[in-house]
């Protein structure tokens, strides 16, 4: 798979188009010789206007559902119609969460949640975004139910990818999604990654301010 470089730029109306193409599954079931997932996982897109105002109505009416994957199958028909994040303009997000939970912090699932947050130079999101993917589907993570989705969001200096998960108290399973996420990514051991809990996301109102984190 190819890296976009620093200078790549699509127009919003042509990643509409071709998420307009992206095959959509209406109901899902599990045909005969296909390989089922140990979750059933949905795909969303959102992409905002800058200079506008986060806020939880905003977001949601810029979040975009476009299909739930239950098989190995299904999830590579969907995915290989999908545009590749480094090929996104600026503040698009791709997320890709377990059916029935939506990519909010104000969700139930993710409420008593966090997640773990890695900024990365231009170039690295497409690689990265379909290792982190594959390694949830996979079940590498081996933390039980705790993952809840991972989002890739595309900036104009910097690309960050987060996986979310449940119970933000919860040391060891965040240890070992930390752990994990190294290995997957193959992370250099001086890596600093960050933290957060949705509950300190909510009162800043920003999921990534304040982190430190640049590969």
């Amino acid at each position: 798979m190819g890296l976009a470089g620093n200078d790549a730029v699509t127009a919003p109306e042509e990643v509409e188009d071709a998420l307009d193409s992206v095959p959509k599954s209406k109901e899902i079931s599990i045909p005969p010789g296909e390989h089922p997932l140990q979750f059933r996982y949905t795909f969303w897109y959102s992409r905002r206007t800058p200079s506008r105002p986060a806020s939880t109505q905003n977001y949601e009416q810029n979040i975009r559902h476009l299909g739930t994957v239950a098989t190995v199958e299904q999830f590579w028909r969907m995915y290989s119609h999908l545009v590749r994040p480094g090929d996104l303009s600026g503040y698009s997000d791709f997320h890709l969460f377990k059916e029935g939970i939506k990519p909010m912090w104000e969700d139930e699932a993710n409420r008593s949640g966090g997640k773990w947050i890695i900024r990365l130079r231009k170039g690295l999101a497409s690689r990265f975004w379909e290792n982190i993917i594959l390694a949830m589907l996979g079940e590498q993570f081996m933390v039980g139910e705790e993952i809840c989705g991972v989002v890739v969001s595309i900036r104009f200096s910097e690309d960050i990818l987060s996986i979310w998960n449940r119970t933000a108290n919860d040391q060891q399973s965040t240890v070992r999604i930390r752990d994990t996420l190294r290995r997957v990514l193959n992370l250099p051991p001086n890596t600093i990654m960050e933290y957060k809990t949705h509950n300190d996301s909510l009162k800043d109102n920003s999921s990534f301010r304040n982190t430190k984190l640049t590969l």
